[in-house]
């Protein structure tokens, strides 16, 4: 009977420590204080999140009903660079309007929204409700001093992110001829140009004369045409003009000029004002 007793008192034990362990584990990801900075943004305010579907964040801000989700790891800063990050390329003259409704109402029927991470622990514990169109942003890859180094040093991360959540979640979807990933869209037909040939995922080697040479194993045909949109955009505003030594490896065109000349599929899809596309690189200080 003593010896039952003590066996019992071990189980307990046991049961005891590893739900505090847990709950150990769940606390170092979330965080459920109300003592939010508001922060000095002239836009944009953090604010608490209580969502109660998307416990893991602590708090959040809204940019043109749009949230953008934060751990409590992530700097303030880092959050109110990617808000102000969506803020510019939906309203990119920044007269307080989106440019583009269609987008901005697709984006918002297919509940899009960002995250912010900080550790891949954090980024890995998010499940996301069915229903809901999630991007996660690594903290550490938002870089706002890039903007004010005149374009040079480490890359502003939440330049490709951003507009990839937004281009994803709202032109492939609102305009599948024209940006979707199917093979008789527009933008498929100028990335098999840019690739010089129809391939579903990286070839060994590209074609002499290619531009666009991904060579990421994982990275399949829908993944392709994802960055290749990214990587034109990116050269008509501007971002990659002192870039081509660390991209050249994937994109070549690293000017407005050079998509112009170069790549004039892309050139006359992004040139097109149906779509309101972005003319202004983001910095991050939102104006409006």
């Amino acid at each position: 009977m003593k010896y039952l007793k003590i066996v019992t008192k071990l189980l307990l034990f046991t049961v005891v420590l590893a739900n505090f362990t847990s709950c150990t584990i769940n606390d170092n990801i979330k965080d459920t204080s109300i003592l939010i900075d508001p922060g000095t943004d002239p836009n944009y305010r953090i604010v608490v999140n209580t969502d109660s579907q998307f416990k893991d964040f602590n708090r959040k801000i809204v940019v043109f009903d749009i949230p953008v989700f934060a751990f409590k790891s992530v700097e303030d800063s880092k959050l109110i660079h990617v808000a102000n990050v969506l803020a510019q390329y939906l309203d990119n003259d920044e007269d307080g309007v989106v440019d583009n409704t269609t987008i901005h109402n697709q984006l918002k029927t297919g509940k899009s929204f960002i995250y912010v991470w900080k550790t891949t622990l954090e980024r890995d514990a998010v499940i996301p409700p069915s229903g809901y169109n999630v991007y996660d942003i690594g903290a550490d890859s938002v870089n706002s001093i890039w903007h004010s180094n005149g374009h040079t040093g480490d890359f502003d991360g939440a330049i490709e992110a951003v507009w990839t959540f937004i281009s994803k979640n709202g032109h492939e979807v609102s305009y599948p001829s024209i940006f979707s990933s199917q093979a008789s869209s527009e933008i498929s037909d100028a990335m098999n140009t840019a690739r010089g040939g129809i391939f579903q995922n990286p070839p060994a080697s590209y074609p002499t004369g290619a531009w666009y040479t991904n060579s990421e194993i994982s990275c399949d045909f829908s993944c392709q045409v994802t960055k290749y949109n990214f990587w034109v955009l990116s050269s008509m505003l501007g971002a990659n003009e002192n870039r081509l030594t660390d991209i050249q490896n994937e994109w070549t065109l690293n000017t407005n000029a050079k998509v112009q000349s170069d790549d004039v599929k892309a050139w006359a899809i992004f040139t097109n004002t149906t779509y309101k596309l972005p003319s202004t690189l983001p910095d991050g200080t939102y104006k409006h």
